[in-house]
């Protein structure tokens, strides 16, 4: 299939954003950008993320480049702060450890004192992961141990044994909290696999990847508003909420991801459980059609599914999406070329279609 209009409209349009962009992202410290672009502080010679926590530079003092490496050639240090250098969306050290020593036993309980034993203050925990995962570092532990409980419930373990080994001290505690998390009994769970949910580096920042029993299911930006949304769809489509842990499908798209970003990969082949209405997973599979390094137009899409008049609802469609990159919804541009409507950011959008044109052998005409 030869390169249409849009996908020729979109090379000469690429380009970093705009300088009044840039300055709102520092400003903001808008994590959406992570990945983006860095920014170099003339006063200080040194390079930061667009997030970073330490006092910011006056605008004047600011310079902005696309990588880490073009601002090391321009004579600026990595910040010590917010260590650019390091993959966006990676998790610090000790946060790391935490989520290691959870998945290397779900059942355990880290107390205030066992995080203490661990030269990790409780009240910094506690507030990184509820600004990363929406919830306490407690109540994450709770949910990955409710998450092994189904588990061994779909393995067929009897509940009160499971509500024991997944580390609850008293059977009605352990179903009173299955209950609230998944809305039905452990008994009524038995023999139903879970979701598990598994926060994800990627060079546009962090990502929470999902998936069922038979595939991938969501691969959403963590930053992202409707975040919120695209977890109660899985509850709703699959009649059951994600909890964290993971499994083959969440450990083959890590892999995948890796090659595609580094320039390596075309296509996933990663297993997809996709759920939606029947309108919605017919644009969804549509997407899938489009080939790596071309693009088309909201228009185009719709005549493809046979409904030439349903520009906006397949525009609703395509932000209902809940697996960006591997359902290439930012290959579908407006027919002049602009870009328009990604749920992750326009800047992420353009990141994408950027990274697949150049591996696509297409020269693009890149601006400041």
């Amino acid at each position: 299939m030869p390169v249409d209009t849009a996908t020729a409209a979109a090379t000469a349009t690429l380009r970093m954003p705009r300088p009044e962009e840039l300055h709102r992202a520092v400003d903001d410290r808008d994590p959406s950008y992570e990945g983006i672009f860095v920014v170099g502080v003339r006063t200080t010679g040194i390079f930061c993320r667009p997030t970073c926590p330490s006092k910011q530079a006056r605008r004047e003092n600011r310079r902005f480049f696309l990588t880490t490496g073009e601002a090391a050639k321009a004579g600026f240090r990595p910040c010590r702060r917010c260590k650019p250098l390091e993959r966006p969306g990676g998790h610090p050290e000790w946060a790391r450890r935490v989520i290691e020593t959870l998945e290397a036993n779900p059942t355990r309980r880290l107390t205030d004192a066992a995080l203490r034993r661990m030269d990790i203050q409780p009240a910094t925990a506690r507030r990184y992961f509820l600004g990363r995962f929406g919830m306490t570092l407690h109540a994450y532990a709770r949910a990955r141990r409710l998450g092994f409980a189904l588990d061994r419930l779909h393995e067929g373990t009897p509940v009160t044994p499971t509500g024991f080994d997944s580390g609850f001290e008293s059977d009605s505690g352990f179903r009173d909290a299955f209950k609230k998390l998944f809305g039905i009994t452990p008994a009524a769970a038995r023999g139903t696999p879970p979701i598990v949910a598994k926060m994800i580096p990627s060079p546009l920042g962090p990502l929470l990847a999902a998936a069922t029993e038979k595939g991938l299911c969501m691969l959403e930006f963590a930053d992202r508003e409707k975040l919120p949304r695209q977890a109660e769809d899985l509850t709703r489509f699959y009649d059951r909420p994600p909890v964290p842990g993971t499994n083959q499908y969440i450990e083959q798209v890590i892999r995948e991801l890796d090659e595609y970003f580094a320039g390596n990969r075309r296509s996933f082949d990663v297993p997809l459980d996709i759920r939606g209405t029947e309108f919605q997973e017919r644009v969804w599979r549509e997407l899938l059609r489009i080939p790596f390094g071309e693009t088309i137009s909201y228009e185009a899409l719709a005549i493809r599914i046979g409904k030439p008049t349903a520009q906006r609802a397949v525009g609703l469609a395509n932000g209902r999406n809940r697996i960006p990159i591997v359902i290439p919804c930012h290959r579908v541009i407006q027919k002049n070329g602009q870009l328009r409507g990604y749920g992750g950011g326009l800047w992420r959008k353009q990141f994408l279609l950027e990274l697949e044109l150049r591996a696509a052998g297409i020269v693009l005409a890149l601006g400041a």
